[in-house]
């Protein structure tokens, strides 16, 4: 899961069920439609509001599927800029028709696609997400055993800030963010403390500054995520997952499960006859992909358009099977 967002126009919807329901949330949107797309093609492809999580391979994701459509299919895409969480809610009131990479949610998949019938899974994006616990590669090497959690408490002092106090800061990025490390650091019995910095901009920076002054510092972090060939983070070994170890939020005590990441889509939009389904059905990219387009936004500093078309120009054969 990466993250960075961009600014757009904060849609005007104070009646909205989307915001009501969440009053932290905000939505901001931009629409834009192709230059090249003739008026015949705008209407065989019409509006379809597109969700955009807060961490760059998402936005990565986006920023493709949005080049696509609307440069080769002549679709209008607006974009909201959503939590993960809060964007669910929009397949019922009609606000998001596509979310673009879903980290697990099986509480909002079963509200929402089973009990609800208003959304639809819409296959995987072929991204495999790893979520973890890590550390930067300076202290694995000075601190080998660090890396099994069962050591973690005899370094916890290495880790104390001014928020944390007596116990060791553990990092995290966006509160929004899924997350079982409150629970895993109460259950395995560690001497740490969760800080939320923020933003994935926050953690990133983070660690690229414990690894440049060889600071300590812990936390949580993830795959895909083009950070990682800048600094390739050592990951701790958790209590390993089994199925249904996680089934009781308060009483997590083993690692993460391996995400297969995939695609949901309002009931609405699905039936629809747009040729953007078959586009938002038949994306599939790998981690790679996905890490390269991120860094073409984030380190080399291209809008989300220009990221996508110089990947679209050199991949047009993947995305000409998108389409068929």
């Amino acid at each position: 899961m990466t993250r960075r967002l961009r600014s757009g126009v904060i849609v005007a919807a104070a009646a909205s069920l989307l915001l009501t329901a969440c009053s932290t949330a905000t939505v901001n949107s931009s629409s834009s439609a192709t230059a090249t797309g003739s008026t015949a093609a705008a209407t065989a492809c019409p509006n379809f509001n597109l969700a955009i999580n807060a961490w760059v391979g998402y936005e990565a994701d986006a920023a493709v599927v949005r080049y696509v459509a609307e440069h080769q299919l002549g679709c209008k895409v607006t974009s909201k800029n959503i939590s993960e969480q809060v964007a669910w809610q929009g397949f019922a009131t009609g606000e998001v028709d596509v979310i673009l990479e879903n980290w697990g949610h099986e509480d909002l998949a079963k509200k929402y696609i089973t009990d609800q019938k208003v959304a639809v899974d819409f296959g995987p994006t072929g991204n495999k997400g790893i979520i973890g616990w890590y550390v930067p590669p300076w202290m694995a090497k000075k601190y080998p055993d660090i890396t099994n959690w069962k050591n973690l408490n005899k370094y916890a002092s290495l880790f104390k800030t001014s928020e944390s106090g007596n116990l060791g800061q553990f990092s995290d990025g966006d509160p929004s963010y899924v997350t079982n490390d409150e629970a895993l650091i109460k259950n395995l019995h560690l001497n740490f403390k969760v800080v939320y910095l923020g933003s994935e901009a926050a953690l990133i920076q983070g660690f690229r500054t414990a690894e440049q002054q060889k600071k300590p510092f812990i936390g949580y972090f993830y795959e895909p995520q083009w950070f990682l060939s800048e600094v390739p983070l050592v990951h701790i070994t958790l209590p390993p997952y089994t199925p249904g170890c996680d089934a009781v939020a308060a009483k997590i005590a083993c690692d993460y499960p391996p995400y297969t990441l995939n695609k949901v889509v309002s009931k609405s939009f699905a039936d629809s006859n747009s040729p953007a389904v078959k586009l938002i059905k038949n994306f599939n990219w790998t981690n790679d992909d996905q890490n390269l387009v991120a860094k073409y936004i984030t380190v080399d500093k291209m809008t989300d358009d220009q990221a996508a078309a110089k990947w679209v120009a050199a991949n047009q054969a993947k995305v000409d099977a998108w389409l068929k």
